[in-house]
């Protein structure tokens, strides 16, 4: 059986092409010797999955050498045969149901397995695990039940097998559902549970006389009862923002934005809202090279398209479509992650996390638990995650990134570390963890989903001006000098013919934020932030070169201010000593004269593109 076969069309009598067959990946998993080989050949065989002859073939082997059959060796030759050149791969196996068709991974090695999965480059719809009746529940069946469950397997169907060798009796079925029922439940699983023979296919494909106390369904029943996922073109449309496109011959304005769509379908007039920014523009063309225009892109097409209303955008949001499902956003993601760096995943260290084309630094917060892929041995609470080490852990992300849930949407939902520019770790993610943002994201979602797009463009603005729109954030203890640089800056810059402007910050404070302001008070400091940063952002738009001091600022809330200013760079000068944990692109001493001060600031401004220099 050839596995380019799988999924071509099928014909009817005259030769017209129907619909390809649904097919759905199902992975097995189970302690050694306690049948799951044999559960494998009956399926084939019990299907007609097997090659022509190959089950004859087998039975006059053993004929031969005087062994008895054994459905197992069906498993074993077919894996002979691939080493042999025919295209039958040694971890997947398939057969086929009057329904649709099935691959059946097999787990053959723990790491290479969870590797695979954790990472999604083999991605399991639902699972079989096979318990052995003779035998019961082992500590290998419970960490295959750990390992399906960290991997976000919901459908499951538990296979008490051999149940031949212990006379077909209810109560040894009983006693492993009883047990293995409420492992499941301490995991937070549930599963369907099937009394089989595979040696004499009880159960398998068809029931028979030997447990007429079972009056359940058949393995292929219960296979066939797995419901399968939605076709990537009929979920909720996402395209992560590969890049943005300008041309400006001819008077051309249009941004072009361009990416591949994981999931979903486009059309020309859909309201199209971007994460995690909010805003949100109408389709005005889809664009194609070399092709005639279309009016319509789906799942697994590079695409390209146009929008009425020219917002600011960059690299790294995801499109949806507004009145579907939207994607998570969050600085805190709940992940299960397969860790490969040679050296251990650790706290307090600064990684990338890259999620679609998003890229956004990212720090180990919190480890849940973490198994060891070598022995499936759980651990919990370690305080770092060594090589092959599969860990359900919470991420924190220094911006907010765009993501779905791993069993919603695949695509979006994985993920890969980077550590030193290279591939560390890889996984899925399981849950948007609450944070500190949500409110101030929820108020931003709002503002730009009715923001007044100016007709002059960044790039004209400029180009006008000879600078880019920058907050440049002056910040320190009391009494470091931070507003005499303000002014003397805002003052050095205008004499040079820049656009530029120092906000005071009592401006806002008895203007904007006289509602809030309490003589004394610091209750609400990140209300007072946040209405400082909607101002900037107002006056960023226009161009200007922004100047603002304030004290003691951190990380934390300068990422507060970032996710308000729509994309425009924030220059963070500390004056004096190190008073909080905020990054710094400038460090002034208070030994500096102001006019120093001043050079320094402007020579920054140079260096990162800020300032245009003849």
């Amino acid at each position: 059986m050839n596995i380019s076969q799988q999924n071509q069309p099928v014909t009817n009598e005259v030769g017209t092409s129907l619909s390809p067959r649904e097919q759905m990946n199902i992975v097995i998993a189970g302690h050694v010797d306690h049948g799951k080989s044999t559960i494998i050949g009956r399926l084939l065989a019990d299907t007609d999955s097997l090659p022509k002859g190959k089950l004859e073939h087998i039975r006059q082997n053993c004929r031969r050498n005087s062994k008895p059959f054994e459905y197992a060796f069906l498993l074993d030759a077919l894996k002979d045969e691939q080493a042999q050149g025919i295209t039958i791969d040694s971890a997947r196996v398939f057969f086929k149901t009057g329904k649709r068709n099935y691959i059946i991974i097999d787990a053959p090695g723990h790491i290479e397995f969870l590797k695979n999965m954790v990472t999604g480059a083999s991605r399991a719809e639902a699972a079989l695990l096979v318990i052995g009746a003779e035998e019961g529940v082992r500590e290998n069946s419970r960490r295959h039940g750990y390992m399906l469950s960290l991997l976000g397997i919901r459908q499951v169907a538990v296979l008490v097998n051999k149940m031949d060798l212990v006379g077909y009796r209810r109560e040894v079925y009983e006693a492993v559902c009883r047990e293995y029922r409420q492992f499941l439940r301490e995991i937070h699983m549930t599963a369907q549970f099937v009394p089989v023979s595979g040696m004499g296919g009880d159960n398998i494909a068809a029931q028979n006389d030997q447990m007429p106390w079972y009056d359940g369904p058949t393995v292929l029943g219960v296979l066939d009862g797995f419901v399968k996922e939605m076709r990537p073109v009929d979920k909720p449309f996402r395209m992560p923002v590969q890049d943005v496109y300008k041309f400006t011959e001819q008077g051309d304005k249009r941004r072009i934005i361009a990416g591949t769509i994981e999931t979903g379908r486009l059309r020309v007039g859909d309201e199209v809202v971007f994460y995690p920014s909010g805003k949100t523009s109408r389709v005005s063309t889809i664009e194609a090279y070399n092709r005639p225009r279309q009016d319509e892109a789906q799942a697994g097409q590079a695409t390209a398209f146009t929008l009425e209303k020219q917002i600011y955008i960059a690299r790294g949001e995801i499109a949806a479509l507004a009145g579907q499902v939207s994607p998570s956003v969050s600085t805190r993601l709940r992940v299960n992650l397969f860790w490969m760096g040679r050296q251990p995943m650790v706290k307090g260290k600064e990684y990338l996390i890259k999620v679609g084309t998003a890229k956004e630094k990212a720090f180990l917060e919190e480890v849940l638990s973490v198994m060891d892929a070598s022995d499936l041995n759980a651990t919990q609470k370690k305080d770092r995650i060594e090589h092959h080490d599969v860990a359900e852990c919470v991420i924190s992300t220094r911006r907010a990134i765009v993501f779905d849930l791993a069993e919603e949407i695949a695509a979006t939902g994985r993920f890969v570390i980077v550590d030193n520019c290279e591939i560390c770790g890889g996984g899925i993610i399981r849950e948007a963890v609450a944070d500190e943002q949500l409110w101030m994201r929820e108020k931003l979602i709002q503002r730009n989903a009715n923001w007044a797009v100016s007709s002059i463009a960044r790039e004209d603005r400029a180009q006008r001006y000879s600078q880019k729109a920058a907050l440049v954030l002056i910040t320190g203890q009391q009494d470091t000098g931070k507003k005499p640089l303000a002014r003397a800056l805002e003052i050095q810059l205008f004499s040079e013919g820049r656009f530029v402007y120092f906000l005071g910050i009592g401006n806002v404070l008895y203007g904007v934020d006289a509602d809030i302001k309490e003589p004394g008070a610091n209750g609400h400091r990140s209300e007072h932030l946040r209405r400082l940063a909607e101002v900037a952002n107002i006056l960023l738009d226009t161009g200007v070169i922004l100047i603002v001091t304030a004290t003691d600022l951190t990380a934390s809330e300068l990422e507060w201010m970032r996710a308000a200013i729509d994309r425009y760079p924030i220059q963070v000068v500390r004056m004096g000593p190190q008073a909080t944990d905020i990054p710094n692109d400038l460090v002034i001493t208070g030994l500096d004269e102001t006019a120093n001060a001043v050079l320094a600031v402007k020579r920054m401004l140079q260096r990162d593109g800020i300032i245009f220099t003849p």
